[in-house]
């Protein structure tokens, strides 16, 4: 029979059982996460299974069930419907690309440009999550070109803290996507220009992400500690943007790697404080945008290096559900591709060879991939395959390829 419960239904009920609780133990770890006094236990017992029967929480309930289970409002339950970003550049300014770019080469340069400039950054760092790497990074650097040379034209003094930020957001794109692609030390080039950028702006938002792509790269390389201080350096470079949030997320893992549950515990429970506290954003397309999607999958990572399996595959279940559309495309390719490698790891832990080469073998597939991040996770998985199938033939098959992807990016090898 099929489960036609809404799918925040079905994550209550899942996230409750990964935890291997009964519903008057989840009532209970609600009880102690509740701001103010819960009815009685056998009433809120009845009020729990209708919520896992298909009965919306109100709006009191709905923050209190998701920081039951570790996470933000909207990760479990609908938000508001996001804007169509493609179409949008068109509608809120009437330029397409050519007179943009037309315009640029006039003498002084007006704010309805600048508002067209600002609007496709946004788009460019929406299309982060798919689009082929070669494209996104030849068409992100004639973009900042074009803005970069905004700096010899006549600007007021509000137009060149703009085209200071909007060039610092694009040598961000840029640097995220040398970074993906294996450029590493051209990637640290333009994070530290992207850094230069925000200090001489005066943007406290794209220094933050700046450190937070410096976190990145320390944890992809083994630098854990290194984490720690990038992701340190951020919060208080920006400590009220929702860089903030990634920032305690990448401390979060580097703490699961260093061993030291405790302090993951705090990173995250800091991150999902915060990001409770924003607003919902509006394109959560934009790859500068965290949202409680990407929150699941910190988490998931987090969940998975301390072992606590069941926890880890629900969240990785639901970052795979929120990342492919109805019709099986994947919105959200390299998110994905590490959910699967999280069901290869629970599935080798659990003496599921097939499943963890299938999940493992998946992951290193399609177009569009973080290559360090990959190489992270998936040697994690490797771990697992050496420590117990180390005499399967199909897993030496797949521990060779991902070999040999790791030869082809050797400043990827964590220490």
């Amino acid at each position: 029979m099929t489960d036609d419960r809404p799918t925040w239904a079905r994550r209550i009920a899942a996230e409750r059982a990964a935890r291997d609780w009964s519903q008057r133990k989840a009532v209970r770890a609600l009880r102690a996460h509740a701001p103010s006094e819960l009815p009685a236990e056998d009433s809120m017992i009845r009020q729990w299974k209708r919520w896992e029967s298909g009965q919306m929480p109100n709006e009191f309930y709905q923050p209190i069930i998701a920081a039951t289970f570790g996470t933000v409002t909207h990760a479990i339950f609908p938000a508001p419907s996001r804007r169509d970003g493609e179409s949008e550049i068109l509608a809120a300014t009437g330029m397409e690309t050519l007179e943009i770019v037309s315009r640029l080469g006039k003498s002084d340069v007006d704010n309805a440009t600048l508002d067209a400039l600002r609007i496709t950054a946004d788009r460019l760092s929406s299309e982060y999550p798919y689009m082929p790497s070669e494209q996104l990074l030849i068409e992100g650097r004639q973009w900042l070109r074009r803005v970069v040379e905004l700096h010899k034209k006549s600007l007021t003094l509000a137009q060149h803290r703009e085209v200071l930020a909007l060039s610092g957001w694009l040598a961000l794109l840029v640097g995220c996507v040398e970074y993906d692609t294996g450029n590493r030390h051209a990637a640290e080039a333009t994070r530290g220009a992207a850094l230069s950028l925000a200090n001489e702006a005066d943007n406290a938002e794209v220094a933050g992400w700046a450190h937070e792509m410096r976190a990145w790269f320390a944890l992809t390389t083994g630098d854990y500690r290194g984490v720690v201080a990038a992701a340190q350096a951020g919060a208080e470079a920006a400590p009220h943007h929702g860089v903030a949030v990634q920032l305690a997320a990448q401390e979060a893992k580097a703490w699961a790697r260093l061993g030291d549950r405790r302090q993951v515990e705090v990173a995250l429970d800091k991150g999902r404080r915060m990001l409770e506290g924003m607003p919902h954003p509006e394109n959560l397309d934009n790859h500068f945008v965290v949202d409680p999607s990407k929150f699941d999958f910190y988490s998931m990572d987090c969940y998975r290096l301390v072992g606590e399996d069941k926890i880890a595959r629900t969240l990785a279940e639901e970052v795979l559900r929120a990342g492919t559309d109805f019709d099986g495309h994947e919105r959200s390719p390299m998110r994905n591709a590490e959910a699967r490698v999280t069901l290869g790891v629970t599935a080798a832990r659990e003496g599921d060879l097939e499943q963890a080469l299938a999940m493992g073998e998946r992951a290193l597939v399609g177009d569009r991939k973080s290559v360090p991040s990959l190489i992270m996770t998936s040697r994690e998985l490797a771990a697992e395959m050496r420590r117990r199938y180390s005499s399967e033939s199909a897993a030496q098959d797949y521990l060779a390829r991902l070999d040999t992807l790791a030869r082809e990016k050797p400043g990827f090898m964590p220490r």
